[in-house]
């Protein structure tokens, strides 16, 4: 599944690290690095961590509902 991020709404807070750390990471105290690309067995952390952004950066595209 592909993963986009808008870094200009990001604003930081980690919720997304914590709940998917192999697919997000702070770098430092403000800056986020994640990956593009995710395996469909993260699908659901990566999910829970798109509806835990308190600014809604996070967009899951490729979603194969089922």
């Amino acid at each position: 599944m592909k993963i986009v991020v808008d870094l200009n709404r990001c604003q930081g807070y980690g919720q997304c690290a914590f709940l998917a750390p192999d697919v997000f990471v702070m770098h430092g105290e403000e800056s986020l690095l994640y990956a593009p690309y995710a395996d469909e067995s993260r699908r659901e952390d990566v999910l829970r961590a798109a509806a835990a952004c308190p600014v809604q950066a996070i967009m899951v595209e490729g979603s194969h509902a089922g």
